[in-house]
């Protein structure tokens, strides 16, 4: 629960901090993956198993794991938009673009989200929320054109799919504030990952034919990693932050994410780290926090 007045807890922070680390560092972790998995089975089979972890941890904090019979079918329609959308586009993203790309394009969803806001929810569109989205959309074209056009080609594919997977979440979001789910937060976490992965997992396997017997001993640290970290510490971590945190101040400390995102990319990969990348995340980050508060 957040706390009265103004003050922050400090719990809350390092939870929030631990959560976008653990996300934040996925990114690098998922495109060196891909260089070993296929796209589909490394993020719809890393989500079953983490589902199932996280399901052992809901039930050691005596979380029951029930689901009414008239929440089945929003519990679905939010796992397809949430989790089904965003772990196959993104995957198949990173397919095409550097981590540190799909991650900046990723978390602009916060700004389609408000332009969903609109229609769904009849919230009115203010002149700041206007500020906001251009100045996103500015970082995000910023970043697209890296390189030069015929660079911003070869990433259409990459662009297309991230920006899908972006929009899809924010109308999953959305719709959630439509038709909110009355579970537990880590009921609501278990079942949307593994409702979500399982069909993503599913392609994969007919259509990939992934070869784990194959993976190096490093492929399989970083497998564990998306397991454990991505979807069991960090997902714990953040159902532990909204309870101290205003969720306004939970959602915008997630913005760390995509900065860690590029600066490991840019370390552990050796993706570019220059004036275009800093711009495109800076006006992107800001769009998305002007969104936030409008």
């Amino acid at each position: 629960m957040s706390r009265a007045g103004s003050k922050i807890d400090p719990t809350g922070v390092l939870l929030l901090v631990a959560t976008s680390i653990g996300w934040g560092l996925n990114w690098p972790v998922t495109k060196h993956l891909l260089t070993e998995l296929p796209p589909l089975s490394v993020r719809g089979l890393s989500g079953i198993v983490g589902a199932a972890l996280l399901a052992l941890l809901a039930l050691a904090f005596r979380q029951s794991l029930k689901v009414p019979r008239a929440q089945w079918a929003r519990l679905v329609l939010l796992s397809v938009l949430n989790v089904t959308a965003w772990m196959a586009l993104m995957g198949l993203a990173l397919v095409y673009l550097p981590a540190s790309e799909a991650a900046v394009m990723a978390y602009s969803m916060p700004v389609w989200a408000s332009m969903l806001a609109w229609p769904i929810l009849g919230e009115r569109i203010s002149l700041l929320r206007v500020v906001a989205m251009a100045m996103a959309i500015t970082g995000l074209v910023t970043l697209m054109g890296g390189g030069g056009i015929t660079a911003s080609y070869a990433k259409l594919p990459g662009i297309l799919l991230a920006l899908g997977g972006a929009f899809l979440f924010a109308l999953g979001t959305v719709f959630g504030k439509r038709w909110p789910l009355t579970l537990p937060p880590l009921t609501s976490a278990v079942w949307q990952i593994l409702i979500g992965c399982l069909p993503v997992a599913v392609v994969g396997l007919l259509i990939e034919q992934p070869h784990f017997m194959s993976l190096t001993p490093l492929g399989w640290t970083l497998f564990g990693y998306s397991i454990v970290v991505q979807f069991c510490v960090a997902y714990a971590c953040w159902f532990a932050a909204l309870q101290r945190l205003p969720a306004s101040v939970a959602a915008i400390g997630t913005l760390l994410v995509p900065v860690i995102g590029v600066l490991a990319s840019a370390a552990a990969l050796g993706e570019p780290l220059g004036v275009a990348q800093i711009a495109a995340l800076g006006f992107t980050i800001a769009g998305v926090v002007l969104a936030s508060r409008s």
